[in-house]
C-alpha cells in the first residue's frame, strides 16, 4: 500500500488523509507521537453533538455496518507502510516519529458500531503481526453513553488485554452543562454507572475539554460540581487513572463555532491543581 498523505501536523486530523475508509494517521498533541486512528463512523454520525466537534456535516445517528475484512486489510497495509516503508521519514515530523497508539475515535461514537467487539479482536490480531513497541496502547475515545451494552463491555474486556485504555468524555456533570456542551440528555446517574463499568473493565481516564463560550470560561458552579463528582468517585473506590484536561486545538465545524475560543494555560493549570488535590494525576494540554 502506498498511502498518499501530505506532511502531517497536530492541527490536521483529517479522517481521509490516507485515502482509506477506516484508518488514518494523526500527529497527536496529547499522545506525543503518531496515532493510528480507526474511524468506525465514516458516515459522520454520532449520538451526541458536542459544540467543539470538528466533524464536517455531523448528523445524529450510529456507525454503519463495519466491513471487517476491509478494516483488517487497511490496518495491516498501513502498519506495513509505517514500519517498512518511507511514510515516517516523508510524512511525519522528526519529533513525532514513534508509533504511540492505535486509537478508536473518528467521526462519531465508536461504540455505536454493532461490530465493536469484533473490531477490537481484529486490531489485536493485526497488531500481533508487527514488531510494534511493547508500550503501544490501544485507546478508545468515547462519550461513554453505550457502555451498558453487553457487546461493548465484551469489547472493553478485549481492549484491556491489548494494553488498552479508555478515554471517557466528561465535559460537564450538570444537566444544563451536558445539554449545552454535548447536546445530550443522558442522566448523570447513567453516565456515572457507565463510567464505573468502564473503569472496572479497562484502565480509564477522564477526558475533559474546557473552553470559553461567548468569551466566558466555565462557571464556578460547573467547576465545583465537577470536583465534587470526581471526589465522590474516588471516595467510592472507582479506579480512575487520572484526567486528560485539554482545550480547543482546531476550529469547531458546528453552528456555534464562532462562540467558542481557547482558554488560557494559566486557567487550565489552576483548575488542574484543584483536581490534583483530590489525589489523581492530571495531564494538561493547552
Amino acid at each position: 500500500m502506498q498511502p498518499t498523505v501530505k506532511r502531517l501536523t497536530p492541527e490536521d486530523h483529517s479522517r481521509d488523509s490516507a485515502g482509506l475508509t477506516y484508518v488514518y494517521p494523526v500527529v497527536s498533541r496529547r499522545a506525543g507521537g503518531l496515532s493510528i486512528g480507526i474511524n468506525l463512523n465514516p458516515n459522520n454520525a454520532c449520538n451526541w453533538r458536542c459544540l467543539y466537534c470538528q466533524v464536517p456535516a455531523l448528523k445524529r445517528g450510529s456507525a454503519p455496518a463495519i466491513d471487517l475484512p476491509k478494516l483488517e486489510q487497511e490496518l495491516r497495509g498501513f502498519l506495513h507502510e509505517l514500519i517498512y516503508g518511507r511514510f515516517m521519514q516523508e510524512k511525519v515530523p522528526p519529533e513525532a516519529r514513534v508509533i504511540h497508539d492505535i486509537a478508536l475515535s473518528g467521526n462519531g461514537e465508536p461504540t455505536s458500531a454493532q461490530e465493536f467487539e469484533q473490531v477490537i479482536r481484529v486490531i489485536g490480531e493485526v497488531k500481533d503481526e508487527f514488531p510494534l513497541p511493547d508500550t503501544l496502547k490501544v485507546i478508545l475515545i468515547t462519550n461513554g453513553s453505550l457502555i451498558h451494552r453487553e457487546t461493548v463491555q465484551n469489547g472493553l474486556g478485549r481492549l484491556a488485554q491489548l494494553n488498552g485504555e479508555i478515554w471517557f468524555k466528561l465535559d460537564s456533570v450538570t444537566k444544563a452543562g451536558r445539554l449545552q456542551v454535548n447536546n445530550t440528555r443522558m442522566s448523570l446517574a447513567r453516565m456515572r454507572e457507565n463510567l464505573c463499568l468502564a473503569a472496572s473493565l479497562c484502565p480509564t481516564w477522564l477526558q475533559t475539554c474546557v473552553f470559553k463560550l461567548d468569551e466566558a470560561p466555565p462557571a464556578q458552579t460547573e467547576l465545583d460540581a465537577y470536583i465534587s463528582f470526581v471526589d465522590a468517585l474516588l471516595r467510592d473506590g472507582v479506579q480512575i487513572k487520572g484526567v486528560l484536561l485539554y482545550t480547543l486545538a482546531r476550529p469547531s465545524l458546528q453552528p456555534e463555532a464562532a462562540r467558542l475560543s481557547k482558554i488560557s494555560e494559566e486557567w487550565m493549570e489552576t483548575f488542574a491543581a484543584r483536581i490534583k488535590a483530590l489525589g489523581i494525576p492530571v495531564n494538561v494540554t493547552p
